[in-house]
């Protein structure tokens, strides 16, 4: 079975099943047992001197650990490579997360508020309603290629061991990758690294969000935005959205009670979102996965 026969079958299963509370009560998700693995590596070599030298040691090791366990999972055959592919790819929990706050601020600001803080980490607490709600969009944006469309590349580009090393440093950048005291220099690796893996998904990523939404035509105004967006990569799917929803995002926000001041994401667009607003970027973040579908069962068919 071709790689690209077994990445479809994967997003049909993620699609489907998603993260199945009863599985995973029982047992502990990879993805866990990632974070503890980058959490060790902190504590093991995040002090003293040569910080910056420590963290590239601690990438390289998640690089090596990743290509290791993708090389063992492989060795079974392709049932066990299509099952941990499905189980690394996120598009239904990320679908899910995003709706719950579509369906929290129909209730409540409050639940609002609660609902965005599960996927988001900036302050959350005085946020009025367009904030949540902007917030849940470009965090869907910003996830779909982190969480789909960047380990279904990896996938497709180097099997189990790419999808494994692309989600170990991911998991990294999110943990580690921080610009603060403790972080600033051990992170740096790990951060560069990400943006380095999520050069050409982050673009793709807009790409199939402006094809599905019809924007393509606005193409040159897509990568105006994306280029002034604060984040190398994560500009190209949230400047697509935008334009697509003819939103605003991005924008001022506020970190550990400090306000920064972002530039917009398609300025001209409506600064007014609301459920109704994250109910189409759920829409479209679905439309977005069947192109991507679409195209896998393509290559599939051709190679």
């Amino acid at each position: 079975m071709t790689t690209a026969a077994m990445l479809a079958i994967a997003l049909l299963l993620d699609a489907v099943f998603g993260e199945p509370e009863w599985l995973w009560s029982r047992l502990t998700h990879p993805a866990v047992l990632m974070g503890k693995a980058v959490g060790a590596l902190d504590r093991k070599l995040n002090n003293g001197s040569n910080r910056r030298g420590k963290g590239v040691l601690a990438a390289l090791a998640l690089v090596l650990c990743g290509y290791i366990a993708g090389k063992l999972l492989s060795l079974p055959g392709a049932l066990v490579e299509i099952l941990v592919a499905a189980i690394l790819i996120a598009q239904r929990s990320l679908t899910e997360h995003v709706a719950a706050v579509a369906a929290g601020l129909r209730s409540s600001l409050e639940e609002g508020r609660d609902a965005v803080a599960m996927i988001v980490s900036r302050d959350t607490a005085g946020m009025t309603a367009p904030q949540a709600a902007r917030s849940a969009i470009e965090s869907g944006a910003e996830n779909l290629s982190d969480g789909v469309i960047a380990p279904a590349f990896w996938f497709l580009i180097a099997g189990l061991p790419g999808l494994i090393i692309y989600k170990m440093v991911n998991t990294a950048d999110s943990m580690i990758g921080y610009r603060n005291d403790r972080y600033q220099d051990f992170g740096w690796a790990a951060a560069r690294l990400d943006d380095l893996l999520n050069l050409i998904p982050a673009r793709l990523t807009g790409l199939l969000i402006a094809l599905a939404g019809g924007q393509l035509r606005q193409w040159g105004a897509i990568a105006s935005d994306a280029r002034r967006h604060r984040s190398p990569n994560a500009g190209w799917p949230e400047a697509a959205m935008a334009r697509a929803l003819d939103a605003s995002l991005a924008g001022p926000r506020s970190y550990d009670g400090q306000m920064r001041d972002f530039p917009w994401v398609h300025a001209a667009g409506t600064k007014s979102a609301n459920a109704e607003t994250i109910n189409r970027s759920v829409g479209l973040l679905w439309q977005t996965w069947a192109v991507a579908l679409a195209l896998t069962i393509a290559i599939a068919a051709v190679f």
